[in-house]
């Protein structure tokens, strides 16, 4: 049997975004724990010319729900990006959940070839659903998750590779 759309998208991002939940929760623990202000972690940066945590954390819900919409062929919501705390991430993360998860194999299977265009840095970018899947948004959705779970492990948040990849 041959991996499907539904089960290359849906899934995988659920796992992650559920693991991405928990990493917050101990991070917020953390914070409160060691008594530092939420602020410092939600704006650690390894860079000036990087995206800062929260950003990174958006983004990646930005991926979950935008690639579930495109190729479901459905409107993606928008999401005001104006979260300031751990509580306010996570509520966002549930609220992606929550979208990605009303999505059923039968309206994401057969996208394989769904044309998909994007504007990206006031250029339209145009894909077919596979390629736009395996080659753009999963990898972004990654990169963010990982640079997320990289900058509060970085700021000494007790986190392995078990707490990335959650329960096997």
């Amino acid at each position: 049997m041959s991996l499907s759309m539904y089960q290359a998208s849906v899934p995988t991002f659920v796992a992650m975004l559920n693991n991405l939940d928990a990493i917050l929760q101990k991070a917020e623990a953390f914070a409160k724990e060691r008594k530092i202000e939420e602020s410092v972690l939600l704006n650690w940066r390894f860079t000036p010319d990087m995206f800062a945590f929260t950003r990174q954390i958006q983004i990646a819900t930005d991926f979950a729900k935008g690639t579930t919409a495109r190729l479901a062929g459905a409107e993606v919501p928008s999401y005001a990006d104006d979260e300031t705390s751990f509580a306010a991430l996570r509520q966002r993360i549930a609220k992606t959940l929550s979208f990605v998860q009303t999505f059923k194999p039968a309206d994401i299977d057969g996208s394989e070839d769904r044309d998909i265009t994007l504007k990206l840095r006031g250029e339209e970018i145009r894909f077919k659903g596979q390629p736009y899947l395996l080659r753009f948004a999963l990898p972004n959705f990654y990169f963010h998750a990982t640079t997320a779970y990289d900058l509060l492990r970085a700021s000494g948040l007790g986190i392995g590779k078990l707490d990335f990849i959650g329960p096997i």
